[in-house]
């Protein structure tokens, strides 16, 4: 990346693709699993070094449930494997873990793992990777309806004191900033539920590289692009 280059604060990442990369391969969907954890690596290790606030990976929706016991199994393991042999990695770059999402719903193991990691982070001072795990965009706004309502119900807040402000701070994003650049992988051009309150004024990168080749190469190239845009957040430049 050349110097002095406008950097996103916050990326966020929809990582789409391992299924029909493997097809296109001729490997079984969960060989493009395996691959794309390279690329989290490789993406998770750049965007550190160049000191990216934060890092959001889409890494399981709660649709992925749909999916078939067999696949489903395996990314749960797969999960666990990358909580515990990435710890390493993340205490290398001095990253900071955190996670969004229903995470009571994962199993018990993968839950152990996810804890041990990011209490095993707390201590560091870079980017924050947070993975979205058995995470929805809708879900995450009705659960925070809810939490708002409950608080309403017990005398808490005023239904007068309801504004923007104070509704993201019930989204489980409530203490991180809203992403400056969604990039997906993988060729469709949809947000697919992923961060839906907070990617309102994120700039968008569609890319047709399928999440497993998506790597330094491909980031940069998504970077130089936002670098080049105008974000007006609706007013206009001066």
């Amino acid at each position: 990346m050349g110097k002095g280059i406008k950097l996103p604060n916050h990326i966020a990442i929809i990582m789409d693709g391992n299924g029909r990369w493997a097809r296109r391969k001729g490997f079984l969907r969960i060989k493009g699993h395996e691959e794309g954890v390279k690329s989290v690596r490789e993406i998770t290790t750049e965007c550190a070094k160049m000191h990216i606030e934060q890092l959001t990976l889409y890494a399981f929706s709660n649709e992925n449930w749909k999916r078939s016991q067999v696949e489903v199994g395996f990314l749960m393991k797969m999960l666990k494997k990358y909580l515990i042999e990435e710890r390493k990695t993340i205490e290398e770059n001095n990253i900071i873990l955190k996670t969004i999402g229903r995470i009571e719903a994962l199993p018990e193991d993968v839950q152990e793992e996810l804890t041990i990691s990011i209490k095993e982070s707390q201590g560091n001072t870079g980017m924050i990777l947070c993975l979205a795990l058995n995470y929805g965009g809708r879900t995450e706004i009705v659960d925070a309806a809810r939490r708002l309502v409950e608080d309403t119900e017990r005398g808490t807040i005023t239904h007068q004191a309801v504004n923007e402000v104070l509704f993201k701070s019930y989204l489980y994003t409530s203490e991180m900033s809203d992403p400056d650049l969604l990039i997906r992988t993988g060729g469709e051009m949809r947000v697919s539920n992923f961060l839906l309150w907070e990617i309102s004024y994120a700039e968008l990168w569609f890319t047709p590289v399928y999440w497993p080749e998506f790597r330094k190469k491909q980031l940069e190239e998504a970077l130089k692009g936002y670098a080049k845009r105008e974000r007006r957040f609706g007013g206009l430049i001066t």
